[in-house]
């Protein structure tokens, strides 16, 4: 069970509008509009990112239900792993101050990013399981591609809202955490 951190754990707090209008970027997706700058420009931009998922890494608060989603999970015997575009550093301070305990963590650092399956097969090797036996959990559309191109079954978290025109391509939807306990294979 490989899981996205913020706004699928975690309840959303990141600002991605706020931080693309503090780095100029107009529009898209903030880490792959950094390859196209300078290493000063790069620099800044690691700076102002580090600073937005270090204030939302200690404020962070955890989805309803999740803690008892995971440890049910853990409890059928559930490998499971977290997947995110954030910073190592910014992930660990989330973990620790939930006290959440995960086999393996892919973070931006480590390579590929979603929406590549790459970094899922990565943490599929390091746990030595099948990627089509694994299931990808996420708030986003780079969850549900990432999962989708690794073969995994795919989950989307809409937490209540109305399900994004893209939740076609996801496997489940859901719009609570333990909702996905009644989905997977017992």
């Amino acid at each position: 069970m490989i899981f996205d951190l913020d706004g699928t754990l975690t309840v959303p707090v990141l600002d991605f509008d706020g931080m693309r209008a503090e780095l100029g970027i107009e529009s898209g997706p903030i880490l792959e509009a950094m390859t196209q700058m300078d290493e000063r420009e790069r620099a800044r931009a690691d700076a102002v990112l580090a600073r937005h998922e270090e204030k939302a890494a200690h404020g962070s608060v955890l989805q309803d239900g999740a803690a008892r989603t995971l440890n049910e999970l853990r409890e059928l015997g559930f490998r499971l792993a977290i997947l995110t575009r954030n910073a190592r550093r910014w992930t660990r301070v989330v973990l620790d101050k939930h006290s959440l305990n995960v086999d393996a963590i892919r973070c931006r650092e480590d390579g590929a990013i979603k929406p590549s399956a790459q970094p899922i097969m990565a943490i599929c090797a390091e746990l030595e399981c099948d990627p089509t036996a694994s299931w990808m959990i996420g708030d986003h559309r780079f969850d549900i591609e990432s999962g989708s191109q690794a073969g995994c079954t795919t989950a989307l978290l809409v937490n209540h809202g109305r399900p994004p025109a893209y939740a076609s391509l996801a496997d489940h939807v859901i719009h609570r955490l333990p909702d996905l306990l009644a989905l997977v294979d017992r």
